[in-house]
């Protein structure tokens, strides 16, 4: 019973925060998306964690800007493979929550590693996709773009219909920077200064997405670690709730809206 009462504590303490929070940011990682069906690969190309690729080489090499100009035929098997994982998967009620609480708060932000989608497809607007999403296509060589569903029925690697050069998705692949303008939003975002940190399924192993926990930590910020288990920022934030994302978002949810569980959950 003990366990019982000291998570329930926990969860109520950071019901309270997330109540009280006008600006919270939450950061979240694969395993906000692993109610939903999705493997919590690491990076980009987990699926493959610790074996190499039928090529013989390392995911982070097939997965490459190096390789997509030397082979893009390697690297679109890869993508391919990544986007086949996701297709077909919906939000599930962490991404649902997250959605809702946006409403609320209109001050309320996402920064998201994930490149599922999944976050939009729940109804947040107010998202850094710092990784990109591999929901959009652009040309290699031209302006054009373009957004796409899935990868169904694609010739991979594509051609582009303006230039007939090589499309790729917009993610950022192994060696190459983060995109400015999702670089820009953040800091943005953290010159607004946050009143809450909370940080969802990810292992926090990017400085990028460690920092804003470590920056709140240092200015006195409530910050929460929602995880199953351990991570870069497990010792330095203030609450720890060690559940699943859904579980643990339902069960703030719950607590934040007791009126309207039915109406998010259906249930």
């Amino acid at each position: 019973m003990g366990n019982v009462t000291g998570m329930d504590a926990t969860l109520d303490a950071v019901a309270a925060l997330i109540g009280k929070a006008e600006k919270p940011l939450f950061i979240t990682g694969a395993g906000i998306s692993a109610d939903s069906g999705l493997p919590t690969y690491r990076g980009v190309g987990g699926l493959y964690d610790g074996n190499l690729t039928a090529e013989g080489i390392s995911i982070e090499e097939a997965l490459s800007g190096r390789m997509l100009a030397a082979r893009p035929e390697v690297t679109w098997r890869y993508i391919g493979e990544i986007e086949a994982n996701c297709r077909g998967a919906g939000p599930n009620d962490a991404h649902r929550v997250i959605a809702a609480l946006e409403r609320d708060k209109p001050g309320l932000w996402v920064l998201t590693q994930n490149i599922d989608g999944l976050h939009r497809a729940a109804g947040s607007n107010k998202l850094i996709e710092i990784h990109g999403t591999i929901h959009r296509l652009s040309c290699t060589a031209c302006d054009y773009t373009k957004k796409v569903t899935d990868y169904d029925g694609m010739n991979l690697p594509p051609s582009c219909p303006a230039c007939g050069r090589l499309l790729r998705p917009e993610v950022v692949l192994f060696g190459e920077m983060l995109p400015e303008e999702a670089i820009a939003q953040l800091s943005k975002v953290l010159e607004a200064d946050p009143d809450l940190v909370v940080t969802i399924g990810t292992t926090s192993v990017f400085p990028y997405i460690a920092g804003p926990v470590w920056r709140a930590s240092q200015r006195g910020i409530p910050t929460v670690e929602i995880n199953p288990g351990e991570s870069e920022v497990s010792s330095i934030v203030t609450h720890r709730l060690k559940l699943g994302a859904g579980a643990a978002m339902r069960a703030l949810w719950a607590r934040l809206h007791p009126d309207r569980t039915f109406q998010l959950f259906g249930d």
